[in-house]
Parts: structure tokens; C-alpha cells; sequence
């Protein structure tokens, strides 16, 4: 079993700044890519920014410039700093990892972390 669990939500003003932390935790698993979703009321779930092992990174275009993804792999957890904040930045934030465990590659998602962005 591989459980991630995110943090840091939270409510910001417009302009502000938030670092969203997920840290994978389980037995005999290793992870390659890691990333955020984010998902707004009545939106589809939408990519944020996500990293490979190797450092890789890629951003959507409605954050790229704002939000930095980074990731420390000794203690398997996934950073998400954003920056100048919109109230459009409003959602849950979920994160993701691509997880390998007994030989075989799982999809694991945290169940995320309310970010409101609103003055």
C-alpha cells in the first residue's frame, strides 16, 4: 500500500503565495513521475506541473511562471510553491505519483488539499 498525503491548502489573498507539501509514505515502493492536479467546482481535473525522478519538469500554461514544482526523493515528497495568486487559482489540489511496487506501476492520489484564493 502506497498512501500520499497532501498539504499546506489553504486560504490566501490575491497576490500571495502557498507551498503545498505531499509526502508518499508505504512499504517496498519506488516512484518516477510526481505531480499536482487541481480541480475547481463543476471543472474537469486539470494537470498543474508535474517532475520526474530525474528533475524534468512541465507546467500548465495557466500557472507556468507562477508555480515552481520540486521534489526531494530521499523523503518521497513533492513540493508545489505558488506565486501571485488569482482567485482563478481556487480548487482542490491533488497529488500524484507513478508508483511501482511488487513489479507492478499504480497511479496513487492523495485526496487533496482545498486551496481558495479570495480577498
Amino acid at each position: 500500500q502506497v498512501q500520499l498525503v497532501e498539504s499546506g491548502g489553504g486560504l490566501v489573498q490575491p497576490g500571495g503565495s502557498q507551498r503545498l507539501s505531499c509526502v508518499a509514505s508505504g512499504s517496498r515502493f519506488s516512484i518516477n513521475a510526481m505531480g499536482w492536479y487541481r480541480q475547481a467546482p463543476g471543472q474537469q481535473r486539470e494537470l498543474v506541473a508535474s517532475i520526474t525522478r530525474g528533475g524534468s519538469t512541465n507546467y500548465a500554461d495557466s500557472v507556468k511562471g507562477r508555480a515552481t514544482i520540486s521534489r526531494d526523493n530521499a523523503k518521497n515528497t513533492v513540493y508545489l510553491q505558488m506565486d501571485s495568486l488569482k482567485p482563478e487559482d481556487t480548487a482542490v489540489y491533488y497529488c500524484y505519483a507513478k508508483v511501482t511496487r511488487w513489479a507492478q506501476e499504480f497511479d496513487a492520489w492523495g485526496q487533496g488539499t482545498q486551496v481558495t484564493v479570495s480577498s
